[in-house]
C-alpha cells in the first residue's frame, strides 16, 4: 500500500486555475510598464526552538534515544524579504507575526530600500536612472489584508502589493528561502 497524500479539494480547481492566470497576467502587465520595478517577496516562517532529528542510528536491536528537555520549547518567527539582490531584510520574533510586527517590518524594509537607492544614484541625476516601483509579492495571510496594511500602501506610493493565489506557495520564491533555512537548522 501507498501512503496517502492529502491534497485540498480547492488547489487545482477551476476557480483557483483561473485566479493563477490572473496573477500571471498582472505580472505580465507589470513587466510592459515603462516604468522600473522590483518584486519583493515577503512571507514568514514559524520555527520550533527545540527541533530535533526524528530518526537515529543504534545497534541493531536497540533503540535509537535522544534526550530532550521535559518542557516544550518557544517558537520563533521568521520575516523576510527577498529580491534579485539577495535577501533584503528579516526579523525574528518570538512568537507569532501579526499587524503590528508586519507594519514595523515594511517600514523597516522601506528604509532599507530608500538607503540602497541613495547609494545606488549617488553623482546620477534622476532622470537616468528612475527610482522603481517596489512591487511586494506574499500570501493571503489575513494580516496581510489588515485595514492599517492596505493604509500603509495607499500612503506609500513607490510601494504596491500583489497577493498570491491561494493554494499556491510555487509561485513565491521566499518558500524556497525558508525550506533550505530549515534544512540547514536541522
Amino acid at each position: 500500500m501507498k501512503q496517502v497524500y492529502k491534497v485540498p479539494f480547492e488547489r487545482n480547481s477551476p476557480r483557483v486555475k483561473e485566479l493563477r492566470a490572473q496573477y500571471v497576467q498582472t505580472i505580465f502587465d507589470l513587466e510592459s510598464l515603462d516604468r522600473p520595478h522590483d518584486f519583493i517577496f515577503v512571507d514568514e516562517a514559524g520555527f520550533n526552538l527545540t527541533k530535533r532529528r526524528r530518526r537515529g542510528r543504534n545497534i541493531i536491536g536497540q533503540r535509537a534515544i535522544v534526550e530532550v528537555p521535559g518542557q516544550r520549547g518557544g517558537n520563533v518567527t521568521i520575516c523576510a524579504a527577498i529580491s534579485n539582490h539577495g535577501v533584503l531584510h528579516h526579523h525574528v520574533t518570538l512568537g507569532p507575526y501579526n499587524t503590528q510586527h508586519l507594519l514595523r517590518f515594511i517600514a523597516n524594509l522601506r528604509d532599507i530600500l530608500f538607503e540602497l537607492q541613495v547609494q545606488d544614484h549617488q553623482g546620477q541625476e534622476l532622470n537616468e536612472n528612475p527610482i522603481p516601483t517596489y512591487v511586494i509579492v506574499w500570501d493571503n495571510v489575513s494580516f496581510h489584508r489588515a485595514a492599517p496594511v492596505r493604509e500603509w500602501f495607499n500612503i506609500s506610493e513607490q510601494f504596491m502589493n500583489l497577493y498570491l493565489p491561494p493554494y499556491s506557495p510555487f509561485l513565491n520564491p521566499i518558500e524556497e528561502f525558508f525550506l533550505l533555512l530549515e534544512m540547514e537548522s536541522v
